[in-house]
């Protein structure tokens, strides 16, 4: 299991604490919760990818830090890549071309 950050330290805290209070949201937005959750885990394509074994090895080591399926893994990490929530970081690195 991974390590907790600051904010689910804290949040742990509170609820140990008895300090969250549990609330049921309005059927509207229930609705929209139900229909933002089938619109997103509608699984209706299949694909086929090649990876490297030490890539896939690495994947499935991360997806066991996260306590869910390797597959499940790839999927939640392309789908945040294709949503613009993940995006390839900026080398440091200038490129060969760039030299002065």
């Amino acid at each position: 299991m991974k390590k907790l950050d600051t904010f689910e330290k804290d949040l742990l805290d509170a609820f140990e604490k008895g300090e969250l209070k549990s609330t049921s949201p309005s059927k509207a937005k229930l609705a929209k919760f139900k229909a933002a959750a089938s619109a997103t885990f509608i699984k209706d394509r299949r694909i086929n990818i090649r990876l490297s074994t030490p890539d896939l090895m690495d994947i499935q080591a991360r997806a066991l830090e996260e306590g869910i399926p390797y597959q499940t893994f790839i999927a939640s990490v392309l789908h945040k890549y294709a949503s613009g929530r993940l995006y390839e970081r900026q080398s440091n690195l200038r490129p060969k071309s760039a030299k002065r």
